[in-house]
């Protein structure tokens, strides 16, 4: 091969993936969920014809891609390579051959040049509603979930297919939401063969095998290399988290060895009752997802380059659930997997990986109705309504923790307006919380204030999706934990942070999210960030005080100076 010819397919293998983020942004912008349109929970990526993943889309979530990323192969299986056709679609929901659980909805395309299968287009979103018991943990098994959608045709060349749409408007509570998404998918994905066939005429490619071989073989290269510059070793990590009803202990053995890295979850906690049960592809996306970020970062998604990162779990585990396990909230264990993984890392490869931060996202779901205890007014409605939301990342070596941002899902918070349009939704409050980051040389990220209620005429139940109440985020190397998840009615009544739970009409939910973990001693952080920190709000004068060492005198000229709106 020469110079030019590996500047040409450089130049093609950029343009992929510009390709699949124009696939990724057509379904955001087409969308008819919030939680696609305003936090970018989805995923777009292209396959070759064997069903290898070549490119990802930059938008999207590393649950999705990095799950999807093997789901192709189960829909060649399923499906069948000699009965594609072209202006077929592929469906499914299926948590063990999808994306964990059965409110992600991936599509899949074939896309035909000439005639000739060349490959594929996949893509995934979470939707609001599936039916059964609603999105949420409070599930026996998964057929309490929702309604199932195997492997299937959602169009066979080109016609789609009216029965299964019936079938899935008359099981879900939002069908002209839900039937509107799959459309959004189908139509990404041809968005996405348009541009792929463009590439190859543009290039005079007859198919992808050129141009995918480059992909995979120098993913592989550098991906190898990156890891055999590791010095060789073996380290155990442990977190214990919230669970449903009981703790939840996770332990993974990570093993840095010649051409791969491995992380066995043997001793992690059996099966929950509850759907917090995480099926091992969504445990593999983020084990992969945690070492690709501390090891191959620069390296683009693919195939090849998630290859040398094998994740193996004994059946039964909660981070291997088998069928017929609830799975409805398998994020919630499965975004603590990258803290737990960095805990054994950091062992081996100090000052390299964050402090524990929030883990999961701090989401939750309204079920809205007119009150029941009284007349409703005639305006008033039933309406779903699912916000993303987000605690603090935990501090970086070198770095303060992010507020309210989300690792490691890396979706976005979702805007208050967007929220109360979509349903009789009010949110009272969102602002950050102060002294929720852990104190460090490094500060853990703010967690927020949330307070949400219905508008008037209204009840509704609270899907509570939470964690960290009882096990906060921890410090690393001298850092302090960080703020844990407290959940309660405005009247003081209890709350749990998981399950459903009934709010009366005129009552409201306040939430406090979590903060991320702080990194190293905090007596050797830099005195301007302390005064910077006191001055915008992000730590309140007792912490100045007492786990910053900051005397009175200072305190007090901080917050005069910034009563004054002077600079920091």
């Amino acid at each position: 091969m020469t110079e030019l010819s590996k500047v040409v397919f450089q130049v093609m293998w950029n343009r992929l993936i510009s390709v699949v983020e124009e696939q990724a942004q057509a379904l955001v912008r087409t969308a008819f969920s919030t939680s696609v349109r305003e936090a970018g929970d989805l995923s777009a990526g292209v396959y070759n014809e064997a069903g290898e993943m070549l490119a990802q889309a930059v938008t999207g979530t590393p649950g999705h891609v990095n799950a999807m990323a093997d789901a192709v192969g189960h829909f060649i299986r399923r499906i069948g390579r000699d009965t594609m056709a072209e202006g077929d679609v592929y469906i499914t929901n299926d948590p063990w051959e999808g994306t964990g659980h059965k409110h992600d909805i991936t599509v899949v395309t074939p896309s035909f040049h000439h005639g000739q299968l060349i490959g594929f287009f996949a893509c995934t979103a979470h939707v609001t509603d599936i039916g059964g018991r609603g999105f949420g943990a409070d599930a026996n098994d998964v057929h309490e979930e929702g309604l199932y959608i195997p492997i299937m045709r959602f169009a066979d060349r080109g016609i789609v297919d009216q029965t299964l749409v019936s079938i899935i408007r008359g099981n879900v509570r939002e069908p002209d939401q839900l039937v509107g998404d799959i459309h959004a998918l189908a139509t990404c994905n041809e968005i996405g063969h348009r541009r792929l066939i463009e590439m190859i005429e543009e290039f005079d490619l007859p198919d992808l095998t050129q141009i995918s071989d480059f992909i995979l073989t120098h993913s592989q290269t550098a991906t190898l290399e990156a890891i055999n510059a590791l010095p060789s070793g073996v380290a155990t990590g442990h977190m214990r988290i919230d669970g449903y009803d009981r703790p939840i202990d996770l332990h993974v053995t990570v093993s840095i060895e010649k051409d791969r890295i491995i992380t066995d979850w043997e001793g992690t906690s059996g099966l929950d009752k509850k759907g917090i049960n995480v099926p091992l592809v969504y445990t593999k996306a983020y084990a992969c997802y945690a070492l690709k970020c501390a090891i191959a970062p620069e390296i683009p998604n693919n195939a090849a380059s998630l290859a040398p990162f094998e994740i193996t779990a004994p059946d039964g585990s909660i981070v291997n659930a088998l069928h017929p396990a609830p799975v409805a909230l398998r994020h919630v264990i499965g975004h603590m997997v990258p803290d737990t993984v960095y805990d054994a890392l950091d062992k081996m490869l100090p000052n390299l990986v964050p402090a524990e931060g929030a883990g999961c996202l701090c989401n939750f779901q309204l079920s809205l109705r007119p009150r029941t205890d009284a007349p409703a007014p005639e305006d008033a409605v039933r309406a779903e309504v699912l916000t993303f939301n987000s605690g603090g990342s935990g501090a970086r070596p070198t770095l303060d923790g992010m507020n309210a941002t989300a690792f490691p899902s890396g979706v976005m918070t979702m805007p208050v307006e967007a929220t109360e349009h979509v349903g009789p939704v009010v949110i009272w409050r969102k602002e950050l919380r102060p002294d929720s980051g852990g104190a460090g040389k490094q500060r853990g990220g703010l967690g927020q204030y949330m307070e949400v209620g219905a508008r008037e005429g209204h009840e509704f139940d609270i899907q509570a999706m939470f964690d960290r109440l009882d096990h906060p985020a921890r410090g690393r190397r001298g850092g302090k934990h960080g703020g844990s998840t407290k959940i309660a009615r405005d009247d003081g009544t209890a709350m749990k942070g998981k399950g459903k739970q009934f709010v009366p009409h005129g009552a409201n939910v306040k939430m406090a999210f979590p903060g991320g973990a702080g990194y190293g001693d905090p007596q050797m952080r830099a005195v301007t960030a302390v005064r910077r920190d006191l001055a915008l709000g992000y730590i309140s004068a007792g912490v100045a005080a007492t786990e910053y060492g900051m005397a009175q005198r200072d305190i007090e000229d901080v917050l005069a100076r910034a009563r004054r709106g002077e600079e920091f």
